[in-house]
């Protein structure tokens, strides 16, 4: 009896429950229940980070992103959480790790060579899966890749001496085309001509613009700053994003006329010139069905925007630092003077140049332009210790392990934190394995060449000290003057005999 009267099959149980209770407590606990399994899920993850809390922590680690800005969030989350922890944008779980075992572990794997951002975003400034930059497409990537390492090694090093020296030169006799109405040279829009001019001349040959360019690359980077992390939900509004799509589509145009008039340099050749430049080498990979015209257009667009953004950038903190530590410069005048002399700079006094080449490392782990690695697991994987899943989104926070492990001074700027070899774990400025920067040998190369001879040519001075340069950007050139002007700007020499007070 007792057994038929506790089986459920011989009652109405909707009906003993709304004698029991009110008819609102049924829902009330079930959404109660589904609430708690929302409140507890993910909470059982080993790696450390914010709550999920009902779905309320995927959304305030995205909008943080949003509102601080990719780096200053990966830092307060690092500070936070500690070195290797987990938030969620877009949805998706995403690790931020600055801790130099992991970084390394990651960039080693063929399996992390994979990029997330949003594909709207992407898609939008052309750079879903086409070009090399953000191409997260390791198939397409991987055929596209050869091209880049190809014009970026080999002869194009020494080509690119020389180039460097001519356009440094010729945009120094024109500084007038960059002097403000108060006397000063914008330095920045300096560096970014001469880049652009020198990726000009080696990676497409045409003759082009460069005030126009530049301001249209400085406007595709802001769109590219702007969308890479944008929720799927902005872009179902095109008055939202439709400046960005438009500064992209301005550059993206500009270049297609650019490949177009090298198209009809190529056809009226009689003789090919040997070795093919890059944008020869697209244009025939084209031809015979291995690119598409799309992914040549902007093959090209991210070789002429890499330097005149990321290294142009560099070179002109490096100025600012040399405004604030005269006695640096006076160093690298001395190593310059010793090795160089008088005669231009060749590829063989690249690695005599050790003062040189040690300010540019010191500057690039102080004062980075890129500090953020962004990668996609494309398989399960186990870092330190910590489950990685598949299709979990990485965010190596470069420029915050610079100043973290290893280093003797690592919040100062100072020459001696590389006066030892410095292991290449603790100091991935181009990142390391498969995915390595393509360019960074030629990228050094740039740098050094650029440096020494503006150096050999100018002394830096700041007007008002580094907190005014970096705000209004007010580094000045005076040429064929060996004394500083009253302003105290950025004086060229005289004689390059003379010992002088070097992205």
């Amino acid at each position: 009896m007792v057994a038929e009267a506790l089986n459920p099959a011989h009652h109405n149980m909707s009906s003993i429950l709304s004698e029991t209770m009110p008819a609102a407590t049924v829902p009330l606990l079930l959404v109660t229940a589904f609430l708690f399994l929302m409140w507890s899920y993910e909470e059982t993850s080993s790696i450390p980070g914010p709550g999920y809390c009902m779905g309320i922590g995927p959304l305030l680690s995205h909008g943080r992103f949003l509102w601080m800005g990719v780096g200053s969030a990966c830092n307060y989350y690092n500070e936070t959480y500690g070195e290797f922890m987990r938030v969620w944008i877009n949805g998706e779980e995403t690790l931020i790790i600055s801790k130099s075992s992991s970084m390394f572990h990651v960039m080693k794997h063929g399996h992390y060579i994979s990029r997330f951002g949003s594909k709207p975003g992407l898609k939008c400034i052309g750079m879903h899966e086409n070009g090399i930059i953000f191409n997260n497409n390791p198939a397409l990537w991987k055929e596209i890749r050869p091209f880049f390492t190809k014009a970026l090694s080999g002869p194009g090093l020494g080509q690119m001496i020389t180039m460097c020296i001519e356009s440094t030169t010729e945009h120094l006799n024109r500084l007038e085309e960059v002097t403000t109405e108060d006397g000063y040279i914008d330095c920045l829009n300096l560096m970014r001509r001469i880049m652009l001019d020198t990726s000009n001349r080696l990676f497409l040959g045409i003759p082009l613009d460069e005030n126009a360019i530049v301001l249209k690359i400085q406007n595709y980077f802001d769109a590219w700053q702007a969308l890479l992390l944008k929720p799927d939900i902005f872009f179902k509004f095109s008055w939202l994003y439709r400046k960005y799509e438009k500064s992209a589509n301005d550059l993206k145009e500009a270049i297609e006329v650019l490949i177009q008039q090298k198209r009809q340099k190529l056809s009226l050749l009689e003789k090919l010139e040997e070795p093919m430049d890059f944008t020869s080498q697209l244009i025939f990979a084209q031809s015979r069905g291995e690119l598409t015209g799309e992914n040549v257009n902007q093959c090209v667009l991210e070789m002429l925007i890499a330097a005149p953004d990321t290294l142009s950038v560099t070179l002109f903190f490096m100025l600012v630092l040399i405004a604030e530590h005269p006695q640096v410069e006076d160093a690298m005048m001395k190593e310059i003077q010793a090795q160089i002399g008088n005669r231009e700079i060749q590829g063989e006094d690249m690695p005599r140049l050790k003062v040189v080449e040690n300010f540019i490392l010191e500057s690039m782990r102080y004062q980075p332009v890129v500090d953020l690695v962004m990668r996609k697991a494309l398989r399960d994987d186990v870092i330190d210790g910590y489950p990685v899943k598949k299709g979990t989104n990485i965010i190596l926070n470069i420029g915050r392990m610079h100043k973290l492990e290893f280093f003797p001074k690592p919040n100062e700027f100072s020459l001696e934190n590389f006066e030892k070899n410095v292991p290449h774990r603790y100091f991935q400025p181009f990142g390391s394995g498969p995915r390595s920067c393509v360019g960074k040998f030629i990228a050094m190369v740039m740098m050094k060449t650029i440096l020494v001879t503006l150096l050999r040519k100018c002394s830096v001075h700041s007007l008002k000290g580094l907190q005014r340069i970096q705000k209004n950007n007010d580094l000045s050139l005076h040429p064929n003057e060996r004394q500083p002007l009253l302003e105290m700007i950025f004086t060229p020499r005289i004689n390059t005999d003379e010992r002088c007070n070097e992205e």
